[in-house]
């Protein structure tokens, strides 16, 4: 026991983005194709669940994340959790109203999503891995999970004796899976001969609006920050048909990409200072609510041109939603990794990358569908992106949200 608590493993989430409505889907399947549905649904709903209250612990300004890269991530991690540490994950990560069907509904999930990026409309893609120490011994149980639900082979290295190699190694993949968005995530000397396990997931995502903005259209325009202070953006501009809704507080805008199949959606508070009262009544069942408003209309939008990047240590947040225990040597039970209590989290760090503009993507993309109606009505609806909003990238057949995000001032 001396030993345990220098024995750790550290998971690294990674979710990149480029470009860039909440709900369940119907359908008419029967028998295990209804019980799968019921599955990814589950999983939807969760992820949901947990990214909205991880929302709310990210702190203050710009942010932008993957619910869905941590939520897999951790859930890799789960299939080796027990007792009490695994009790506070299912509660923190919303998987207590999953049951069993935990591991094969982000199975299910992460195989269409991937299937989807095949299918040429925009690039997607989910990955998975593990780098365990090589001489360091895991049950085949967890990692038949890990192989099997969520595509992730263990890759041995040597963290006691070239630890910087393993470094290289980690980052390397990191850099290929999200086409070199991100290099060198793992800084020098967070991984150190003590580490046992690393756990990473990768979603790239990048894809062209259905309807694209003109660049012609784009004007420098005001960004509100707040009532006392404005700041100079690029301003996009398009008039067409959306999905729209709106209530007191706010109107919602949804923004399709190439496909239909993935949509971005921006909550815009109707007051220059409302996020904050927005963001109190956040909640899974406020957003159906709103998103239950939502029809097609044509709307006159104005949004800014953004980038954003985030990076977290999330080991404060995950502990504040409860999470406790896995972060503790004496406490953390993963013996369902090893078979011994031997292993805690010694680290989870998230880092995103967000590229909102014209032709939805960063410039990758080649081909595009640009829809435009033959008439215009006297008066569209007005969608004014000028003051600090709420956006999420979401996927449209499970209600899926994959990335989302809080854009406050686009000069930071």
């Amino acid at each position: 026991m001396k030993q345990r608590g220098s024995i750790r493993f550290v998971l690294f989430l990674l979710a990149i983005c480029s470009a860039s409505a909440f709900c369940c889907r119907k359908t008419n399947a029967t028998g295990k194709e209804m019980k799968e549905e019921l599955k990814m649904e589950s999983v939807a709903i969760s992820n949901n669940g947990f990214a909205i209250d991880l929302y709310k612990h990210l702190g203050d300004g710009n942010i932008f994340f993957s619910p869905y890269s941590i939520s897999s991530a951790l859930a890799m991690t789960y299939a080796g959790a027990k007792g009490n540490t695994a009790a506070q994950m299912s509660q923190a990560l919303h998987f207590k109203s999953i049951g069993e069907g935990l591991h094969r509904g982000y199975s299910e999930i992460t195989r269409i999503l991937n299937q989807k990026g095949e299918k040429g409309d925009f690039e997607l893609s989910v990955a998975n891995a593990l780098w365990a120490q090589k001489d360091y011994k895991f049950l085949d149980s967890f990692l038949k999970i890990t192989r099997e639900s969520y595509g992730a082979e263990v890759n041995r290295v040597d963290f006691v004796t070239q630890t910087e190699e393993a470094r290289k190694t980690i980052n390397d993949w990191v850099s290929r899976k999200t086409k070199e968005k991100i290099k060198d995530l793992i800084a020098s000397g967070m991984l150190t001969s003590q580490t046992r396990l690393v756990l990473v997931n990768a979603i790239y995502f990048l894809g062209n609006w259905q309807s694209q903005f003109d660049e012609k259209a784009t004007e420098e325009g005001e960004f509100h920050i707040d009532k006392g202070k404005t700041v100079s953006v690029p301003m996009m501009h398009k008039d067409s048909r959306f999905k729209y809704g709106e209530n007191d507080k706010a109107q919602m805008l949804e923004l399709p990409y190439k496909g239909g199949e993935i949509s971005l959606v921006v909550i815009l508070p109707k007051r220059i200072d409302g996020l904050n009262d927005l963001e109190k009544d956040l909640s899974v069942e406020s957003l159906n609510a709103w998103f239950s408003t939502m029809v097609d209309e044509q709307v006159s939008v104005a949004l800014p041109k953004f980038k954003l990047t985030s990076q977290f240590r999330l080991d404060s947040a995950l502990k504040r939603l409860g999470m406790v225990d896995a972060f503790e040597p004496e406490a953390a039970d993963f013996s369902g990794m090893t078979g011994k209590r031997d292993l805690f989290i010694s680290a989870v760090i998230h880092k995103a990358f967000v590229d909102v503009n014209e032709r939805g993507t960063e410039a990758a993309a080649a081909t595009a569908v640009t829809m435009m109606l033959t008439a215009m009505p006297e008066h569209p609806r007005r969608f004014v992106a000028d003051h600090p909003f709420i956006f999420l990238i979401k996927e449209n057949a499970t209600g899926c949200i994959l990335f989302m995000g809080r854009l406050v001032n686009t000069s930071a």
